[in-house]
């Protein structure tokens, strides 16, 4: 499993870090994925770095998850996906799932209370 390389924040940028995680479980592993997945928030929410997490359920699509998290750098994401659980989370879903897990980072554009404000 590689790892996940993360872009670079812009030069004028200040904000949280956000990822985007995608899963598609395969038929008949929807509660497995999503059981794994929860999994995640104790552990994850208790990080220093952590500002929020949350785990989603596509409504119309049962077996398609999206998973958003964001961390007050890059930095403090990066550490967090060096994270043996994390490691573990990425071993132990493929299995359940189609495919490789997608991502998607993202630059916050409004301000948020948490982080800078």
């Amino acid at each position: 499993m590689s790892a996940v390389v993360l872009p670079e924040p812009d030069a004028d940028e200040s904000g949280p870090y956000t990822h985007l995680g995608f899963a598609k479980a395969k038929p008949g592993h929807e509660e497995a994925v999503e059981e794994l997945i929860l999994g995640l928030v104790g552990p994850l929410r208790a990080e220093s770095g952590c500002v929020e997490f949350h785990v989603h359920r596509d409504r119309a699509d049962r077996s398609s998850f999206v998973i958003y998290e964001m961390f007050r750098s890059k930095a403090e994401l990066e550490e967090h996906l060096g994270m043996q659980y994390v490691h573990d989370f990425r071993r132990d879903i493929q299995p359940h799932v189609e495919g490789p897990l997608r991502q998607q980072f993202l630059r916050m554009c409004s301000t948020h209370p948490a982080v800078g404000e």
